[in-house]
């Protein structure tokens, strides 16, 4: 039996042995099959070179483009920082004008009631820009402490049990700007 074995394991030995080298990859050869034309591999080649390039080309053009863009939204901003004020200040300079008028007036005015009404001219002159450029003061009196609008400098004792927590005296007016604080007002509230 061991010798049935034995030639059983030898014979498929050899079939795994015949197998295995039927399995082996044939060399592959590199020429062109007969009636292959190679001009037509070179024209392919010479084609895709072609395009590479002209891609290569286009991505180097718009990186160039890309570049300049960037430079030039950068100096743009760059200008808007440095010059951004200048709209709003030059709306200030006929405001300016009529102080130095009404300091020169003052110098030899005999009437105060034309001075006072000159200076009122000229607030409200100034508060009427500020409005037209969104600032705005904010309401105090008699509103509700709010934190982000108001900064409480003292509280005195409410004489009113309906002011608790009520603002009643503006140490300093706070002022928006398109609703957004740039300065709190500073207000005394009711305890």
């Amino acid at each position: 039996m061991d010798k049935e074995k034995k030639n059983e394991n030898i014979e498929s030995e050899a079939k795994f042995a015949d197998n295995l080298s039927d399995n082996t990859p044939k060399e592959q050869t590199t020429e062109a099959p007969e009636g292959e034309n190679t001009d037509e591999n070179k024209e392919a080649t010479d084609n895709v070179a072609e395009e590479l390039a002209q891609l290569k080309d286009a991505y180097i053009r718009l990186m160039a483009e890309y570049d300049n863009y960037r430079k030039r939204t950068i100096k743009e901003k760059s200008d808007l920082i440095k010059n951004g004020g200048e709209k709003t200040l030059t709306g200030l300079l006929p405001i300016i004008d009529d102080f130095d008028r009404a300091m020169k007036t003052i110098e030899t005015a005999t009437d105060i009631t034309a001075i006072k009404e000159g200076i009122d001219l000229i607030y409200t002159k100034f508060i009427t820009y500020l409005q037209q450029n969104g600032v705005k003061p904010i309401e105090t009196l008699e509103q509700p402490f709010d934190p982000d609008l108001h900064e409480a400098i003292a509280t005195l004792p409410a004489t009113d049990e309906d002011m608790t927590g009520k603002v009643i005296d503006t140490i300093q007016t706070g002022y928006t700007l398109n609703d957004k604080v740039i300065r709190h007002a500073k207000v005394v509230v009711a305890n």
